[in-house]
Parts: C-alpha cells; structure tokens; sequence
C-alpha cells in the first residue's frame, strides 16, 4: 500500500505531498491521493490513486531520473507530445503531467492516466475462458485504435499484450508510445530498436531500410494469434531464431516474396534456410472461427506490401458484425512526432515544460509558475 511520508529533506513545498511505495518516493500533487502500487517496468513504476477534486480513480506513472538517459528522455517527451493531441475511445488517455518544483533541475515526470483494471497479457495467462466474441472484441477495438493512429501519420512500432489496457467491460486501449514515430507514407527513415522481437515483422528482423504501417499489422496479428491460442505464435530466443520460426509456420518464400528485402545479406540468410510447407493456421487452432484464421492469415503474411492493411482487416468478414466506418471517423490532421534526436537535456526539459503547462492553463496564462524561480 501506499504510505503517507515526511518529505525528504524536512521542507514541503506548496501543493505537494509525499508518498512511499516499493521503495520509491513519490512526490505528488495534494488533489492526489496513491493507493497502491499496480505495476512495474524499465520505464517507471505505475500506481492507482484517487482524484479527491473529481473522486475519479487514476493510474499515476513516475518515470525516475529521466535525463540520465537520453534516449529514454526523448522517449519521454514523444509520449507527452503525442498523447496530448489524440482523443480516442481505444488509445489511453493523459490526464494530467504534475508539475514539478524545480523548473530547472527536476529529474522525475509524474504522469496521470485513466486507470485500468488489467493489461491483455494478464488475461491471455489467466485461466478465464475467451469466448470467440472476446477474441473478436479485442481484436476489433485493436484494429480500431491502430486505423485512428495511422490516420493520424503515427506508427506505434511496439504493439504487444502488455502494451494494450483492459478493464473490466473488456474496453481495451493502446498504451505506451514511447516509440512511436511519424509515418512518411511507405518510406521510413528509422532503423533502430522498434517492437519487442516476438512481435516484429520479418522486414524489422531482416533490417529493411523502408518500412511503413504494415509493422503494425504484422504485430496485430501475433497479438491474436496469441489471443485465439493463449501462448506467443513466435516466441524466438533471438532474430535469426524468430525469423526460423516464422518460416516454420508460414512456409518457404517464394522469389517474389522477397522482393523487398533491400539487404542482401538478409536476403541470403532467407534463402539459404531449408525448405519448409509451413502449418497450416487452422491446425494451430483449430478450435478457432474460420473467418478468423482467414484474417489472421492475411495480416501474417512475409511480404508487406501484400499484407492486409487495417482499414481491410475492419472490413473482413469476420469483423461484420462490429465495424460501422461511419463511427469510425479518421483523425481530423496528421500529427507530427518529429523531434531532434540531437537536442539536448537542456531544450528536452523545456520542451517537456511545455508539454506541463498544456494541462496547467492556470500557470501558463498567470505566467505564475516562471515567477517561482
């Protein structure tokens, strides 16, 4: 549980109280008041809380000594950016950035999420029983949130269980995006990390220069793969090992299926590895709809310019009874997550003030919280 603590250094500063949890202090605004903690990663730990002005139940995330890494700074702040500008029933929203007291040297970012009651990792290892209208509605709201965000230009490259929020009514939402990036229609400038590996698609594990939304969708269909069979379809000890397993149940790749594999090394490895037929997906589950084994088999395909896009996987069969386009309307303008990898801690942390002052018109408008210092 979350206990009530003097503040470090004997001194509480206005509008701030204090807090333990797993051995963690945390330093939050009074209108918040932690209960426990929920969960804990490589990029903070995340409790649940009470909003006393709104009596509304939030999840709290500390993101601990941001700036000692600067990829992990900049993680950080295309979160913040993002967030901020998308509104949508199946992406997690940001309610609030506490404002810190130390404009000009704080190191922790206390993030205010709506909460949620479980992650789909957690259910898909639970022993709770998923009907084929579970599988269905998740998948469904899945899709939903990824058409919004690629019509919004953004990629999310790390789509996983962990990363989608579940509550009790089986509403699921998209969290963590701290990879995410602008898409730039089928060319993309980004080659580094992206999508834990049991999710990524053979053009990220083949180390294609281009790719584009298709990652997303590739990392969709694992996603239900291991819905409809309740353990990881690729589940690889390393890159050359996932990209073994693929082959074992996709099959052998034809000459035109690997035309767009820009690495000739690559390229080599796929075709120097024994012949395979692959598995049929039907036998893998074969207590599975056959109208979803249809669709899963369209989104796992090797070659992404033949795999089906997003606003296809809605308008499947299997989708019929869910999918309206009319309420399911685009994002009214690209949003642009372009940022300079360059930029130092300095421009970083103003920029992540400025990100603050979006949910504190009080001290933006009043320019209070720059007269403080």
């Amino acid at each position: 549980m979350a206990m009530p603590v003097e503040p470090p250094n004997g001194v509480k500063p206005m509008g701030k109280h204090y807090y333990t949890m797993w051995q963690t202090l945390f330093e939050v605004d009074t209108k918040y008041v932690p209960i426990k903690p929920i969960g804990r990663g490589s990029y903070g730990i995340v409790c649940s809380s009470i909003n006393r002005e709104t009596n509304e139940k939030v999840a709290i995330k500390k993101i601990s000594n941001v700036f000692q890494n600067h990829v992990d700074a900049l993680r950080t702040l295309r979160e913040l950016k993002l967030l901020r500008q998308i509104r949508h029933d199946n992406v997690v929203a940001l309610k609030d950035i506490m404002m810190p007291t130390q404009r000009t040297s704080f190191k922790d970012v206390y993030l205010v999420y709506e909460l949620m009651d479980t992650d789909l990792l957690q259910i898909i290892k639970s022993s709770q029983p998923l009907s084929n209208d579970h599988c269905k509605y998740f998948l469904f709201q899945l899709l939903r949130g990824v058409k919004y965000l690629h019509s919004a230009n953004i990629l999310h490259r790390d789509l996983k269980p962990g990363n989608l929020l579940i509550n009790a009514n089986c509403d699921l939402k998209i969290c963590d995006f701290g990879l995410a990036r602008t898409s730039r229609g089928n060319e993309q400038f980004m080659t580094e990390y992206v999508v834990t590996r049991w999710y990524r698609s053979p053009e990220l594990l083949l180390c294609c220069d281009n790719y584009g939304t298709s990652i997303d969708v590739w990392s969709v269909g694992c996603i239900f793969a291991e819905i409809l069979g309740r353990r990881p379809i690729f589940p690889g000890t390393g890159c050359l090992n996932q990209l073994n397993l693929i082959i074992g149940v996709l099959g052998s790749r034809q000459e035109a299926d690997l035309q767009f594999i820009d690495n000739p090394k690559a390229r080599r490895y796929i075709e120097s590895l024994p012949f395979s037929r692959g598995i049929h997906l039907s036998r893998l589950y074969p207590q599975a709809d056959p109208l979803a084994i249809d669709l899963l088999q369209r989104m796992l395909i090797f070659d992404p310019s033949k795999r089906i896009t997003v606003t296809e996987a809605l308008q499947h069969p299997y989708m019929a009874t869910l999918y309206d386009p009319r309420c399911n309307p685009p994002a009214r303008v690209p949003i642009n997550l372009d940022i300079d990898e360059n930029m130092g801690e300095e421009m970083i942390r103003e920029m992540m003030l400025s990100e603050m002052l979006h949910y504190h018109p009080e001290a933006a408008s009043r320019n209070a919280y720059t007269t403080l210092f």
